[in-house]
């Protein structure tokens, strides 16, 4: 069995706020023993229930984040930034299952360090249904007909998870108290959850469906101001809605949804404030 695992960093154990994700702050390498470790956990318990292959992505800012030197050492890393799939490089349809570890909440929603891509979106849409980052990675994952196992992070990317796909293993190993405070299990902790929930992922990945996306998706940015949509107006085949912030392109798949989500979200960061 081929396992894929998506490692996003804002949902791991313990992290309450941006200091500890930024790499220019005084907890980033803090977090980063925190997250390999937290992965490890998930490998060893994947391994345990008949995985023979396992890939990670390093799915967080930079994408640079896991300490290669202290992963285990039967996974496969993919690190770096200026990737075409971005969160979700190098899966395609020879993998069983995908393992979303380390998640958050989508734009405008409560949890810890909620957001979609970049804080210049408020929300993103395919064809009219609200997703984030969790949604459009699961879609991403449907379209090679891969179901997502598991979804770590926080309590409100746990629900997120089940209300989004059916009969999916989600754990939350922090609460959220407010955007930028948790109430977290210690990294020993959450270790130990997470090997038992890993194990009920992988007893039960039969009973969870790839979560397959629309053809021919409609893709729908809203942008925190007008600037913003106008920068990721620029490339082709977009508009912007009247009276709106809203950016709108016309995809072919969600292959092409997905890129053009991250040319847009890019360019909007070129905007400037004086």
């Amino acid at each position: 069995m081929k396992l894929y695992i998506s490692a996003d960093m804002e949902g791991i154990t313990g992290l309450p706020d941006e200091s500890f994700v930024k790499s220019n702050m005084h907890n980033y390498e803090r977090s980063r023993k925190i997250m390999t470790e937290e992965i490890n956990c998930v490998i060893v318990a994947a391994l345990k229930n008949g995985c023979t292959e396992v890939l990670v992505n390093d799915s967080h800012s930079k994408m640079n984040n896991i300490l290669i030197e202290h992963l285990h050492p039967e996974a496969k890393l993919i690190t770096g930034d200026v990737k075409p799939f971005s969160m979700m490089e190098g899966l395609d349809s020879t993998f069983d299952g995908a393992m979303f570890i380390g998640y958050h909440a989508r734009a405008g929603q409560f949890g810890v360090m909620s957001h979609t891509m970049i804080h210049a979106v408020r929300t993103m849409y395919i064809n009219d249904h609200e997703i984030g980052e969790m949604g459009f990675n699961a879609y991403l994952a449907g379209f090679y007909d891969v179901p997502v196992l598991a979804v770590t992070g926080d309590d409100q990317a746990a629900q997120e998870a089940e209300a989004l796909i059916p009969n999916v293993t989600a754990v939350a190993v922090k609460n959220t108290i407010s955007r930028s405070s948790v109430y977290s299990l210690t990294p020993t902790k959450a270790n130990e959850v997470l090997s038992a929930r890993i194990n009920d992922a992988m007893e039960q990945r039969h009973y969870v469906q790839a979560l397959i996306p629309p053809k021919q998706p409609v893709l729908r940015i809203e942008f925190a101001n007008y600037g913003q949509a106008e920068w990721a107006n620029l490339m082709p085949g977009t508009y912007i809605e009247p009276n709106s912030t809203i950016v709108t392109f016309k995809a072919k798949d969600i292959l092409e949804a997905y890129q053009a989500m991250l040319v847009m979200t890019e360019l909007a960061m070129n905007t400037r404030f004086s």
